[in-house]
């Protein structure tokens, strides 16, 4: 989530932490943090799409440094997103940011933008190298928080809740993690860290009451702090830093935060300072306002920092123990919409991408930006027809009313009769010792959600949408939040149920042939066609014949991004059977690779249609998901390097064939071939109304396959 300045502040005070020979230890790990310091951080490829190989041996070393300190992780990943719509404004203020800067990426100026698969390639690396990961229904904070409380271990993160919880085993900000340098001087290797504990900040000021934290998180701003609440909460806190920093006092740190701490720290309790806000809040207002004898603001300032309050037992820690066999109903027993067991388990396990939980809960989905032609369409728009068959299964026989009605309804059911929807969630915080977080947020916010959807539904169009899909009924409609130009629009698009009827709960006890006509009557290709490939091929095969049928690439791109995925078919093989050739043919292929940080000539054509292959692939992955995998998922990070095909199709460009690339190898050689018929034969047997131009296309590739050799 994240508090406002108070990372610069803390991290800007030594005295704040304690250094640590980190060893012999568990760790709870918050793996969206870690998965984004370790790409963004490194020097890895941003602008050519990614290099996802790079990145899976970066996330190998690291899991290796763990091991040798003999380190116990334990990862945590976030989910869908909150249904309370809290965070909404945030997140579409964060899309429309990287929508910015991944257009500075494609300018050759500087921005930050995660490759589209980079969480994909994550998940993979982490479950191969066997260490224990849970995916939550929502944002993971609270719970990482609740697992460390209860285990008493330090949390590596660089969320800066984490400053404000109160964890017996600390807070490890992974600036601070040197993980690459691992001492090795002493009997046993350990990891130079630094920690830090709500102790050392309350000592710092005085002994203060370390409840007064999570009022100061509220005060200074966190993502869930409405515009409103922070621009009233300014005009107050100027009120007292005027009467109580200027009166002579002293202290001023020339720090929100710091001041906000220095103020805080002459109450008692939180209780006190509560009472002298809501006091100025009176005065400010007249007198009203009044509520049970405390301002609104401060109804709402106590219930934000319930978020910080931990449950002394961890639902996660069930997970962590359950073996191989886990039960996800101590997760999802409090999701709005009821999911079945089956696919909780494979969310849990981060085997189900978090757009299928958006999908069923809020109809929302958020699309990444990538680098790309900000004057062409999204290419997320090129996969548009996979998302609408996933929408379709997972909203199939589901009419908006009745779904509006039963979440209202399961909503209402869960207050204490006569209470708002505030004052229930803050009450259920209390009985429990703290508010449990993500899908079990607050009624209001859902309620509020769920009325603008019933506007929506009758003017046929949110705000910022296009007509996208929308032909005036009443079906249910899917929230596409996407790039339009540089700014970020939302569109309605509508689901589309497969030929054959699949029911969600019983989806995975479905034959595999019906799973698989499904999956590939979406791609729109036969499995004839696909069947000579080895199986953890077929499914990339597949998305590349749907990406030229609907993206229309370049000779040149189809043959480097096939060249590519034989690259990582050699890799696989070398790591399994070492040649005497391994070194003169991976020396080869790195002198084909683009420096990622060189920017000149970057090919912003080529950018924008590597990134629609990319987005048909991440869609596809979440159908086969969603499906059970009726194909086996592919390595993800052997099969795309964009510094690598970006350099393939310069060479391919400048008159070379592409098997000159391969000619040493003829297990390479054989695969490219192998591949390239596939990719025809899908092409060949295509239903679409361009049938005959991509006919022509297909012989013409072939002609000049057979003109290199």
């Amino acid at each position: 989530m994240g508090v406002h300045g108070l990372t610069s502040y803390v991290e800007g005070n030594r005295g704040f932490f304690q250094d640590v020979k980190f060893r012999d230890s568990r760790l709870v790990i918050d793996g969206c943090s870690l998965l984004f310091k370790l790409y963004l951080n490194h020097g890895l490829d941003q602008k050519h799409g990614g290099d996802y190989d790079a990145f899976a041996a970066l996330l190998s070393t690291f899991i290796s440094a763990l091991e040798a300190c003999n380190i116990q992780p334990f990862v945590v990943l976030d989910g869908g997103m909150d249904p309370s719509d809290k965070k909404l404004s945030t997140l579409r203020q964060r899309m429309q940011s990287k929508i910015k800067e991944a257009d500075s990426l494609s300018r050759g100026q500087h921005g930050s933008v995660l490759p589209l698969l980079t969480r994909q390639v994550f998940i993979q690396v982490i479950s191969q190298r066997g260490i224990p990961l849970v995916q939550c229904p929502a944002e993971a904070d609270w719970e990482i928080a609740c697992l460390a409380n209860q285990w008493a271990c330090p949390v590596l993160t660089t969320d800066s809740d984490f400053y404000i919880f109160d964890l017996p085993g600390g807070y490890i900000p992974m600036k601070f993690f040197q993980w690459a340098n691992i001492n090795r001087s002493s009997p046993n290797c350990y990891i130079s860290a630094r920690r830090y504990t709500v102790s050392g900040l309350c000592r710092h000021f005085g002994g203060m009451n370390r409840e007064l934290l999570p009022l100061c998180a509220v005060l200074a701003g966190n993502d869930y702090t409405t515009e409103q609440t922070s621009r009233h909460i300014n005009t107050l806190l100027a009120q007292l830093m005027v009467g109580e920093m200027g009166g002579g006092r002293g202290g001023r740190s020339h720090s929100r935060v710091g001041d906000i701490l220095f103020w805080l720290s002459s109450f008692n309790g939180p209780e006190g300072a509560l009472e002298e806000l809501s006091r100025l809040t009176r005065v400010e207002g007249g007198g009203r306002g009044r509520r049970g004898g405390k301002t609104e603001l401060c109804a709402e300032l106590w219930s934000g920092m319930q978020e910080y309050h931990l449950t002394p037992m961890s639902r996660l820690s069930l997970w962590f123990s359950g073996g191989s066999v886990r039960s996800p109903q101590s997760l999802w027993d409090n999701t709005l919409c009821p999911l079945p067991v089956w696919l909780c388990q494979a969310a849990g396990s981060g085997a189900m991408t978090p757009m299928v939980l958006d999908v069923l809960e809020l109809r929302r989905v958020l699309l990444i930006p990538q680098v790309e032609n900000s004057r062409q369409p999204s290419s997320h728009c090129c996969a548009t027809a996979i998302r609408q068959a996933l929408y379709g299964i997972l909203l199939a026989n589901q009419e908006a009313g009745n779904m509006r009605g039963e979440k209202i309804g399961r909503q209402d059911g869960h207050r204490f009769q006569g209470q708002s929807a505030q004052e229930s969630h803050v009450e259920r915080g209390r009985a429990r010792g703290g508010v449990q977080r993500g899908r079990r947020g607050s009624g209001g916010g859902q309620e509020q959600r769920l009325r603008q959807l019933d506007a929506e539904s009758h003017s046929g169009l949110g705000e910022n949408s296009s007509p996208s899909g929308v032909d005036g009924d009443s079906g249910v409609r899917v929230e596409e939040y996407d790039r339009h130009d540089l700014n970020l629009r939302k569109n309605q698009v509508e689901p589309r149920p497969p030929r054959v009827p699949l029911t969600l709960d019983t989806l995975c006890q479905a034959p595999v042939s019906v799973r698989l006509a499904v999956l590939y009557d979406v791609l729109g290709v036969t499995e004839s066609s696909l069947s000579p490939l080895q199986p953890h091929l077929r499914l990339v095969l597949g998305v590349t014949a749907f990406w030229r049928r609907e993206a229309r690439p370049t000779l040149p791109q189809i043959q480097a991004l096939l060249l590519g995925i034989v690259h990582g078919e050699i890799t696989r093989r070398d790591n399994t059977q070492p040649g005497q050739n391994q070194k003169t043919e991976k020396n080869k292929w790195t002198k084909i690779r683009l420096l990622s940080e060189d920017r000149r000539g970057f090919d912003v054509g080529l950018a924008h249609s590597l990134s629609q292959w990319q987005t048909c692939l991440w869609s596809m992955l979440s159908l086969n998901q969603l499906l059970c995998m009726p194909l086996p998922e592919p390595d993800t990070a052997r099969l795309f390097s964009g510094t690598l095909v970006h350099g393939l199709v310069g060479h391919l460009r400048g008159g070379c064939p592409p098997e000159s690339v391969l000619a040493a190898d003829p297990f390479s050689l054989q695969l490219y071939r192998s591949l390239l018929a596939a990719l025809g034969n899908c092409n060949l047997n295509t239903s679409s109304g361009k049938k005959r131009v991509v006919l022509m296309e297909v012989l013409f590739l072939f002609l000049l396959r057979d003109r290199s050799e």
